[in-house]
């Protein structure tokens, strides 16, 4: 595989890992990805759940937590491309941004919303920047912004299709369109408009934008298919959960092993956001119309009302990420299914880019 650049650094394979939060994608998943030549994320999203004074306060226990499971991630991979992915939609999305800047991350990458400040947050430093977009009007949109009033482009770019797992930025209207027309025939065509986006970007600016196209990725054949339309490489979350390096409890990756293609389901988030999810015993009940009014509000979602909601989104992804699978939120892929065995990083890898062939 071609090394590509980022920055002062390469990475070996074209591989980023998903940012997965809460408490999925820690520094030892992304160091381990890191090292074995790809991008290794931090998802930031409620990053501190296990610091002893969370529930008192959050954001302290968040930004605290930011450099922590860097320095973990920096451990494993001393020379590897360490980031983050923080949420435009989360509270405190400033601060986590300046705290991962601190940390000393090689990148952010960020989405869940447009991250239309994100280049000033990062003024003055080596961390590269890539927005999360779905269609050719948002890539256009940030782009166009960031060149206006910054005067400058993204490092990179990360294209998010229709198959993702957990908050998806599509509409449920679009999100039926996608599905009933054929991922491949249909978002292959959006694919190819934004890839045009960018390269009026990179002429403009002189220089390379990585693409990376991500929802459904993971095999090599996905891989090479996004390299005829274009992309770089590919972004990779769901793959990493069944591996032993990921951050989640073995019964969280457990689930995801028992889990079949009909269990996996377009689920509505207390936001009103698409999401796609394993239907456990919570899900069940959220289906059928039952409401877990929150206890107590953890301040995460800027367009969120506790007096609204069906149950507390924070809440039950901690949940999930302690171990609790049956009461918790379990995100993921549209094809966790595929998933038999607990493998390694190395092993996924290995097999993203062809290599056990």
């Amino acid at each position: 595989m071609k090394q590509l650049a980022f920055g002062d650094k390469t990475i070996s394979r074209p591989i980023i890992q998903g940012g997965m939060g809460v408490g999925i994608s820690l520094g030892n998943l992304a160091g381990a990805v890191a090292k074995e030549g790809g991008v290794g994320i931090i998802s930031t999203a409620q990053i501190g759940f296990r610091e002893p004074d969370f529930y008192d306060c959050p954001m302290d226990a968040n930004i605290r937590a930011i450099p922590l499971e860097f320095q973990k991630a920096r451990a494993i991979a001393p020379k590897g491309v360490i980031g983050f992915n923080i949420m435009v939609a989360l509270n405190g999305y400033k601060e986590c941004c300046e705290a991962a800047v601190l940390a000393g991350a090689d990148v952010i990458i960020s989405g869940a919303g447009l991250p239309t400040e994100l280049p000033k947050y990062v003024e003055g430093s080596k961390t590269l920047i890539a927005p999360i977009v779905s269609s050719k009007k948002s890539a256009s949109v940030i782009l166009k912004l960031w060149h206006r009033k910054y005067k400058r482009t993204a490092d990179f770019l990360v294209i998010e299709g229709p198959m993702a797992g957990g908050h998806l930025g599509f509409s449920k209207e679009s999100m039926e369109e996608y599905l009933e027309n054929g991922y491949d025939d249909y978002y292959e065509n959006e694919i190819r408009d934004i890839i045009a986006v960018v390269r009026e970007y990179e002429d403009r600016y002189q220089h390379k934008i990585p693409v990376f196209v991500a929802g459904g990725m993971g095999q090599y054949e996905d891989l090479e298919r996004m390299r005829s339309l274009g992309a770089d490489g590919i972004q990779v979350a769901t793959r990493f959960v069944t591996t032993k390096e990921c951050d989640a409890p073995e019964a969280y990756k457990e689930r995801y092993l028992d889990s079949k293609r009909d269990d996996i389901k377009i689920v509505s988030s207390p936001v009103g956001m698409p999401g796609r999810a394993i239907v456990n015993f919570f899900m069940e009940q959220v289906l059928e119309g039952k409401k877990f009014p929150p206890k107590r509000c953890l301040n995460c979602l800027k367009k969120c009302n506790p007096a609204e909601i069906p149950y507390c989104i924070s809440q039950r992804l901690i949940m999930a990420a302690s171990g609790q699978v049956e009461q918790g939120l379990l995100f993921c892929g549209a094809n966790a299914y595929q998933e038999q065995e607990l493998t390694t990083v190395g092993e996924v890898m290995r097999e993203l880019c062809g290599e056990n062939r």
